[in-house]
This record gives structure tokens, C-alpha cells and sequence, in this order.
């Protein structure tokens, strides 16, 4: 028993040493005033201030940024409408075929996942002229195919437990299967498009291999710009761009559990 005691403690120490060990260094070091991140020359917002004036980070993070919002929110709309047609439409001709192709990306490598969809946009733009060259067009549509298939799983789990008895109720109240879903089921499942569409966000913000494929000269997403800049040797700036999104992310997180503990003392 006693040995049980310290073990835990310990091994849980050492877990969450391992995980955010680095990411308190890479915090700690981008307040450094030496040019080489891994020396330490004492405090300094140097970092910060080349971030404001680098010439290729900041345009990449708002690039990133809105290609992740647009495609997380058709991601969602998608998903949905998946979710819903597998979970509520019990047979119907190409349902196997369906369940298969929501199933494929999340079984499918990257890298085949990026070939696959460049050759398309190369066949399409022979055939018909579109998408004309590949750019943020591109990157939008493949990361709103691959994170489709994450925001199905999420839809369709919270509405295999959703209680039919309240559509079923509405609908012999007289509301129509349209209103029905509007007013009903789309309240009851909104923690799940949220949760999904928080997840294909930071899957699209996350992604390097599929953009790396099918972006073009002018679209590097900020993935592939700090790929580029990593393989030179980390950067300052790359650090103070980090600890901010990690501050950013922190907040989010705090906030939502301030949130969700508060709710239980209201009830």
C-alpha cells in the first residue's frame, strides 16, 4: 500500500512533466533576448516586436485562420447532414457506400489523402477549367473533405442517443419534420456541432501534408511556413508566435471550464 502511495504521485508528475515540459520552455525561451533560443540572455519582448514585422508569419496565420473557420463551418454542415441521413434513414440505396467514404479519411494517410485531391484539382482544371491554379480555394475544399468525416463520427454519436420522443411529440403537435429539426433537434445537438467544429478547426489550423499538396505560390498556410523555418533552426519568432496561440488556447479553455462548473450550482 504504502509503495501504491508515491507511485501514482510520482508517475503522474513525471507524465505531465513529459507532456508541457516543452511547452513551458518554448514559453520561457521567447521572452529571451538572445538570438539563439536555446541560450539564455536574459528578459526581453525582442520576439514579440520582430513578430510584428515578419513579413511572412502573420499573413500565414491569417490565411490559416480563415481557411480553418471556413472550412470547420462547411465541415459542420456536412457532417450533419451525414450524420443525420446514416442515423435516422435506416436503409436507403448507398448507405454502405456512404458510411465507407465518411469512414475512409479517418483511416487514410495524409500523404494519400494530398495526392488524391491534387490529381483531382488537376484533372477538374483540364476538364473544365476549375478550380483555375490551386491557392486557398483548394486548401478550403480539401480540408473541409477530411474534416467532414471527424464532425459525422461527433454528429452522428449524439444523435444515436438523442430521445426520438421529443420529435415525435413535436410532430404530433403539428410541427413540420423541418420545423421539427430546427427547433428541436438542432438545440439538443448544438454541443456537438460546437464540439465538432472546434475539432475540424484545429484540424485544418494543425494540417501540413494535405495543404503542402495542394496549396500554390502565395498560399503557404502558417504550417508549412514554420516547416520552412524550423529546418533552418527554430526562431524567436516562431516561439513568440507559439506562446501566444498557447495563451490564446489557455484562456478558451479556462473559460469554458469556469462555464461548465458554474452551470451545476445554477440547476
Amino acid at each position: 500500500m504504502g509503495r501504491n502511495r508515491w507511485f501514482l504521485p510520482i508517475a503522474a508528475t513525471l507524465g505531465f512533466a513529459f507532456l508541457y515540459a516543452p511547452i513551458i520552455s518554448l514559453v520561457v525561451f521567447s521572452f529571451n533576448a538572445n538570438r539563439l533560443v536555446t541560450v539564455w540572455s536574459g528578459f526581453s519582448l525582442q520576439s514579440y516586436v520582430d513578430l510584428a514585422n515578419d513579413p511572412q508569419l502573420l499573413p500565414a496565420t491569417w490565411l490559416s485562420l480563415q481557411i480553418a473557420a471556413i472550412a470547420a463551418t462547411i465541415a459542420v454542415v456536412l457532417g450533419t447532414l451525414c450524420a443525420v441521413a446514416l442515423v435516422r434513414f435506416r436503409r436507403f440505396r448507398g448507405k454502405t457506400l456512404l458510411q465507407a467514404t465518411v469512414s475512409a479519411p479517418l483511416v487514410m494517410p495524409d500523404v494519400i489523402t494530398g495526392i488524391a485531391l491534387l490529381l483531382l484539382f488537376v484533372t477538374m482544371q483540364q476538364l473544365i477549367g476549375w478550380p483555375n491554379g490551386r491557392g486557398m480555394l483548394t486548401i478550403i475544399i480539401a480540408h473541409a473533405t477530411f474534416c467532414t468525416a471527424y464532425v459525422t463520427v461527433v454528429v452522428q454519436s449524439r444523435l444515436a442517443d438523442l430521445d426520438l420522443s421529443l420529435e415525435e411529440a413535436a410532430m404530433d403537435l403539428g410541427a413540420t419534420p423541418v420545423r421539427v429539426f430546427f427547433d428541436i433537434t438542432l438545440p439538443i445537438i448544438a454541443p456537438a456541432l460546437i464540439s465538432g467544429w472546434l475539432l475540424a478547426f484545429t484540424l485544418s489550423l494543425d494540417d501540413l501534408v494535405i495543404a503542402s499538396f495542394v496549396s500554390g505560390p502565395g498560399s503557404s498556410t502558417l504550417p508549412m511556413i514554420i516547416f520552412s523555418k524550423v529546418r533552418l533552426g527554430v526562431s524567436p519568432e516562431v516561439n513568440a508566435l507559439a506562446t501566444i496561440i498557447i495563451s490564446v488556447v489557455s484562456v478558451g479553455v479556462i473559460l469554458a471550464t469556469a462555464i461548465q462548473m458554474r452551470r451545476p450550482r445554477k440547476a
